[in-house]
């Protein structure tokens, strides 16, 4: 008799990674993911608690699935779920709410009971050992992690190196759901990776809330970023290395000097400044100020030109509008930042207070109206940046990682991050995930569209 599971992820990469390893753990316990809700035994709410919006979400879909079916087991997991106000609030509603970090231990009788229910003359524990198969390593604090996932692509893979955050900043739940940070060895890590490229796969993307402050182990010696940046770039193969998200106060010179040239880690660099205000950025407790960062991006930008002269690269952030008590002229500092950097992209957000933090306790003082007139703002000077680097591309030959198909035409991106539009041509063989020359033909602000150079 099989059971069945389904999982909605909100939120980061680092989610959707944390669920894979979900699937696979369940599977291992035979039950098996089905793409409707509704037949499922087990509903898995891997949550986020970045923003108040999808927080929102997980309570509007918790309380409709358990109106619908009351006899479902619904389990809360992620960046809101040991929240006392959350946990009160749908008490009724889930049958368990667990850390990630402990969801391996946690579930095991919840999984029994749904076992039992339709099987009553066999326990789970019959079914397979109560010590995942599928485990790389016995880390106990990250045990977690070492569950090899159910990769939900063929060709790209999540890899997080690390969990948990030590920053603290003012407006960030992170360490207080996921706590201090805590790195996976390097062996662990090449281990997965390894396997990943013996399957062909094409892009690995480190993970790590700030991954650039790794501090693992290879060989019994403690090693930083750098040095695993260069161990993986050492693994025999045909792919690129991503990484999200790094911290300023981590981006030594050894660091950039490593990203810029080593030749299997991509040109695109996401560097977060958050607020272009020394008083704001300190209020964030950022740990670093205005001028700092722009010398960290002028030092990336000779490096890139030094190291990879003949290569196009990119620079990305985040930035909050509305932060507490920002004022017009402090707001006005992260677009001067903005027409300084030159960003190929920025992802901006409005402040949401959240519970717990040290932001909760700020009055947020800026109206939603002037967060979205200042997130507007930004965002006209990120199209003329955008299309302005775009057409940098003009008339050039790049790689490109074919990710999907829609109606007649693939869609990929490049070594920068530069998402490709290009017509399916005749007489090709099947492309996604794999790479292919393309000469880019038109620039757009968001896009690049392109033509496969046979």
């Amino acid at each position: 008799m099989s059971f069945k599971y389904y999982i909605k992820t909100f939120g980061c990469a680092m989610n959707f990674s944390d669920s894979e390893r979900i699937a696979s753990f369940l599977e291992n316990y035979k039950f098996k993911l089905t793409q409707k809700i509704e037949k499922a035994d087990l509903v898995i709410f891997n949550t986020c608690g970045v923003r108040q919006m999808a927080e929102d979400r997980v309570y509007g879909q918790t309380h409709n699935l358990q109106k619908k079916i009351p006899t479902i087991k619904i389990v809360l997991t992620g960046c809101v779920a040991m929240r006392p106000d959350v946990q009160k609030r749908l008490a009724t509603k889930v049958d368990l709410f667990c850390q990630i970090s402990n969801f391996n231990k946690d579930i095991l009788p919840l999984l029994e009971e749904i076992q039992n229910k339709k099987q009553n003359n066999n326990s789970i524990k019959n079914i397979i050992s109560t010590k995942d198969k599928k485990t790389i390593s016995n880390q106990e604090n990250i045990a977690y992690l070492a569950t090899y996932p159910k990769y939900s692509n063929k060709f790209s893979a999540n890899i997080p190196i690390m969990t948990g955050c030590n920053n603290f900043c003012a407006y960030c739940v992170v360490p207080y759901a996921r706590g201090r940070e805590v790195s996976r060895s390097a062996e662990e890590i090449l281990t997965e990776i390894k396997k990943l490229i013996k399957n062909n796969y094409r892009e690995i993307i480190l993970l790590g809330q700030n991954v650039n402050s790794y501090q693992g182990t290879y060989q019994d010696k403690k090693i930083n970023f750098s040095k695993l940046l260069k161990l993986v770039n050492s693994i025999p193969g045909n792919f690129w290395i991503r990484f999200v998200s790094s911290h300023p106060k981590d981006m030594t010179d050894d660091l950039i000097t490593t990203i810029t040239k080593l030749k299997k880690v991509c040109e695109c660099v996401h560097l977060p400044i958050q607020a272009g205000d020394n008083m704001i950025l300190k209020k964030m407790n950022r740990k670093y100020t205005r001028q700092h960062y722009l010398e960290l991006i002028k030092k990336i930008k000779k490096s890139f030109q030094k190291n990879k002269p003949n290569k196009i690269f990119a620079i990305t952030s985040d930035i909050i509008v509305g932060f507490p008590s920002e004022t017009k002229s402090q707001f006005k500092k992260s677009a001067e930042v903005m027409l300084d950097v030159n960003y190929d992209m920025v992802y901006f957000g409005q402040f949401s207070p959240r519970p717990g933090t040290t932001a909760w306790n700020m009055k947020d003082n800026i109206s939603k109206k002037e967060k979205v007139r200042r997130e507007k703002f930004l965002n006209e000077i990120l199209k003329k940046t955008c299309l302005e680097n775009n057409r940098k591309y003009l008339d050039k030959t790049f790689t490109v990682l074919i990710k999907k198909k829609k109606n007649n035409f693939y869609y990929g991106e490049t070594r920068t991050l530069k998402n490709v539009k290009l017509p399916i041509p005749k007489n090709t063989s099947h492309l996604i995930g794999n790479f292919a020359k393309i000469k880019i033909t038109k620039a757009n602000i968001w896009n690049l569209e392109g033509e496969i150079n046979l």
